[in-house]
């Protein structure tokens, strides 16, 4: 082999690595269904075995806690019954809810979701639709409403049943609903509570700190510090869960893993995933709301309004990989069809789209201002100004044809 093939295959190959080295390796879990969304644009960046049904166990209280919130006043005291209490096999946590005591939804949703307490799942439960029935009903009208194919629900805590589960992706999609409210958000992120004296406890003698570690500064390796929620489950069907938010620098994701190896591995899944999703993805405002995209002629607009701005009528933000250049990433612009006058402001005009990592980007282009069309007198003023331009001319040709014959 010649030295210059030698050269240029090595040059190749030199070119081939450093390309590859800007592609993000995927993270390896342990979890045998995740996924892994940044939360503004719903991007997906990790995926596995997403939307396979698997038994959620404790994640399951998310869904709880969200009807909860929705038809529930948090000071609303609540008279334990019997009923509430009666079904709740061995071995599952409780908080030490007794029947016949009075209690706030406040308190119980603490005791839901940072102990993750299955007394107080079926007392919320039973308060809110009167049967445990009536509000798993609930609970799945309520997936459905908010895009879960892969769920259903027959009881509000997760406790084991084969007709009990849902997925990766609809977890997924429970999560980001319920970290859109305010209580929710400030529920799931307490790292520690103590319920009130009641009539059945005469001391304020019933504290817990959550069960997710990945928020808990004192859990050792399993914490993390951007951590902000979410919920962890376990049954020995369902093996060890947890859905987790982390914020960081603008930046939010959410992860969920189903069915990881053992309880350490749920939290450092959560936190490989993490970890990949700030080293590789940044937020990029591609395009801000009203900005210029061109200006363009519209032909029978009036002199003074045909010149039309087109503006963006949202700001464009994708969640891109590092390694891109996003200079270099060009709008694909589609206007009307025959766009004439009258035009007004804020009509829409066309399209533009963006398209990174092969997801498309897209919003709409709207008028900037009025054009006004040219009125039938200003097209007659229009023409007679040319004709009189036309015969201008004329008799100013036949003036100089006249010199000329003279001068001869």
């Amino acid at each position: 082999m010649k030295i210059k093939n030698k050269i240029f295959i090595f040059m190749l190959v030199i070119l081939f690595c450093l390309q590859t080295c800007t592609l993000a390796v995927q993270p390896s879990i342990t979890a045998k269904g995740a996924i892994l969304v940044e939360t503004s644009t719903g991007r997906i960046l990790y995926e596995k075995s997403s939307t396979r049904q698997m038994y959620p166990a404790s994640t399951t209280k998310i869904m709880t806690a969200i009807l909860v919130i929705e038809n529930c006043d948090l000071s609303d005291i609540v008279t334990v019954s019997e009923t509430a209490l009666s079904n709740i096999p061995t071995g599952y946590v409780t908080c030490d809810i007794q029947v016949g005591e009075e209690i706030s939804v406040k308190d119980l949703l603490y005791a839901l979701m940072v102990k993750s307490a299955n007394d107080a799942a079926y007392v919320l439960a039973e308060h809110v639709a009167g049967t445990i029935d009536n509000f798993s009903s609930m609970m799945n009208a309520k997936a459905k409403e908010i895009g879960c194919k892969e769920t259903n629900f027959v009881n509000p805590n997760g406790i084991h049943s084969q007709r009990h589960y849902s997925s990766a992706y609809d977890l997924y999609l429970m999560a980001q609903y319920g970290m859109k409210n305010e209580t929710f958000r400030n529920l799931v992120s307490t790292t520690s509570y103590t319920l009130p004296a009641t009539n059945k406890h005469s001391e304020a003698d019933r504290s817990f700190t959550t069960t997710n570690e990945l928020i808990n500064p004192d859990s050792g390796d399993n914490f993390y510090s951007n951590a902000i929620g979410i919920k962890t489950g376990f049954t020995s069907q369902a093996g060890n869960c947890l859905v987790a938010e982390s914020s960081r620098d603008g930046l939010d994701f959410i992860a969920v893993v189903l069915n990881a190896e053992d309880s350490k591995s749920r939290y450092t899944d959560c936190k490989t995933l993490f970890d990949y999703a700030y080293d590789n993805f940044t937020l990029t405002k591609i395009k801000e709301k009203n900005t210029l995209i061109d200006t363009i002629e519209i032909e029978n607009g009036t002199k003074e309004t045909k010149n039309l701005d087109l503006l963006i009528d949202e700001t464009i933000t994708v969640i891109n990989n590092k390694s891109i250049d996003m200079n270099q990433i060009i709008p694909e612009i589609n206007l009307n069809e025959n766009l004439t006058a009258p035009i007004s402001s804020g009509d829409i005009v066309g399209s533009i789209k963006y398209k990174v990592d092969d997801i498309e980007y897209s919003a709409n282009i709207l008028a900037g201002s009025d054009v006004i069309p040219q009125t039938d007198f200003s097209i007659f003023i229009l023409i007679s100004g040319i004709l009189l331009l036309l015969i201008a001319i004329s008799i100013l040709g036949k003036k100089k044809t006249k010199k000329r014959k003279k001068r001869k």
